[in-house]
């Protein structure tokens, strides 16, 4: 059986090609690069070396010669010493230069220079042991370095000069192989890189394709489903609004007739309670009545002595008043006194002094008590218009109270008819509001029908609102899809 592949098994095995491509591309461009670096460092490590260790050859026969003619000239151990590390310095750079030559001719003439080298060695030697003599003259010396030392030091020289020209020649050569490998490792990743871009793009072109095509049947199918869908919820939603508006208007019937109906009860059980409350209130209302009688009759003893003790009051007060009298007077007598005090206290001088601060305290604490016994005495007056005042309402309360006396008698009597009739009426409070209560216990069970039937109906209308919005839905993303695609 052939199997089909997905969008994602497709998307990844395009991705896995592109991925696999740059990968290989990225191996060949490190390998690449690690060749023209491992020849950078040749040219670098070899050829450059060589230049340096010939130019130190250069330095070092030119070491010894200035060394050698220093000897010559001066005789001094110090230039043979220098003579000698000239000489070292530049054995060990033949050394160095034997370990690094590869070539043919470059080993060719390096022969050459330790050949020649070791000749013009030999020469300064024999001239050097002709100066420790001391036989020999200078004149003669010079001339035998010129016959014979200088021109072995000029034909070292150009040899040295020709082994640094070869090995410029051949540093040029490898930096040119090096600048040829490093062009053509860049022709290679480009040509990579440009395989790779290409084949990505044929790989997103077949895929593109393979899911527009694959993604293209999905959406008409999903589309005509849709359609289908829609049009279905489309015919569910107007049947479960009508059924909705029908369940709404015999509900709110129902309901009203549940109001109505509690409604009733409410104001019987009302009624009832009302008349229970005024038949209690009746004989509350009786014995409240009796009570006030006796109460009022103890009020007309308690005002008669309330009359007596005021009249009390009022001669009581009067003498207080005589008091305070009195006390003004000496308060009077005692400012007069100490006012006389301070007059004779200044008059004594500075002796008199402390006598007229006390009489000055004495002074003013018998202002303060005028002032007081003043608002004692206008406090009495007002207690004597008071107890004046409430002696004649007791006398008129007590009047009232009689005649009140006379009427609780007919007042009692009402209230024995009104118990009669306000029973009566309780009873019959009582038979409406047991007939209510079992209507509206009725009512209220169909309403709890009809608001489940409600109920369903809105949760059916909101299944099939939600089911056309996702059709609606499918609908606009099969469009979005078909755009795309």
């Amino acid at each position: 059986m052939k199997t089909r592949w997905t969008f994602g098994r497709k998307i990844a095995a395009g991705f896995a090609a592109v991925v696999a491509l740059a990968v290989i591309s990225s191996i060949v461009s490190i390998r690449t690069l690690q060749t023209v670096i491992a020849d950078k460092d040749h040219v670098i490590a070899h050829n450059a070396e060589i230049l340096i260790q010939a130019e130190k050859l250069d330095a070092g026969l030119e070491w010894r010669v200035a060394a050698t003619r220093g000897y010559l000239l001066v005789g001094t151990d110090d230039y043979l010493a220098r003579v000698e590390q000239a000489r070292a310095e530049v054995s060990r750079v033949l050394e160095r230069l034997h370990a690094l030559v590869t070539t043919e001719a470059e080993r060719a003439l390096l022969e050459r220079i330790t050949k020649l080298r070791e000749e013009y060695r030999l020469a300064t030697a024999r001239a050097v042991e002709l100066r420790k003599g001391g036989t020999v003259p200078l004149e003669v010396l010079a001339k035998e370095l010129e016959a014979d030392v200088q021109p072995k030091r000029l034909e070292l020289s150009k040899l040295v000069v020709e082994l640094v020209a070869l090995e410029e020649r051949a540093l040029s050569e490898a930096k040119a192989a090096a600048a040829a490998e490093a062009d053509a490792a860049r022709r290679l990743m480009i040509g990579f890189a440009v395989a790779v871009a290409i084949l990505a793009i044929v790989l997103a072109t077949v895929l593109a394709r393979g899911l527009a095509r694959d993604i293209g049947a999905a959406v008409q199918h999903v589309r005509s489903s849709s359609a289908e869908l829609q049009s279905a919820a489309n015919q569910q939603v107007t049947s479960a609004r009508e059924q909705a508006t029908s369940m709404n208007e015999i509900s709110t019937t129902v309901s009203e007739l549940l109001a109505t109906s509690r409604q009733i009860a409410g104001s019987a059980q009302r009624v009832a309670h009302i008349s229970e409350e005024a038949t209690g209130a009746a004989r509350a209302g009786d014995k409240t009545v009796r009570e006030a009688h006796e109460s009022i009759t103890g009020i007309k003893t308690h005002v008669d002595h309330v009359v007596t003790h005021m009249l009390d009051l009022g001669k009581k007060s009067q003498q207080i008043g005589g008091v305070v009298d009195i006390i003004n007077e000496l308060a009077e007598q005692t400012n007069i006194l100490s006012i006389n005090a301070s007059i004779e206290a200044a008059g004594a001088g500075e002796s008199g002094r402390r006598f007229a601060v006390v009489a000055d305290e004495i002074r003013q604490l018998a202002e303060r008590t005028g002032g007081s016994t003043r608002e004692i005495a206008a406090l009495i007056e007002e207690i004597r218009a008071a107890v004046n005042t409430t002696v004649m309402a007791t006398e008129g309360g007590a009047k009232a109270v009689d005649a009140g006396t006379r009427q609780f008698g007919e007042v009692t009597a009402a209230f024995e008819r009104i118990v009669k009739l306000v029973a009566t009426s309780t009873e019959a409070a009582r038979e409406i509001e047991l007939s209510t209560k079992q209507q509206a216990t009725a009512v209220e069970q169909v309403n709890i029908a009809i608001t489940n039937a409600a109920q369903a109906t809105k949760e059916s209308e909101a299944s099939s609102g939600q089911t056309l919005q996702t059709a609606a839905e499918l609908a606009k993303l099969s469009g979005e899809l078909t755009q795309l695609v």
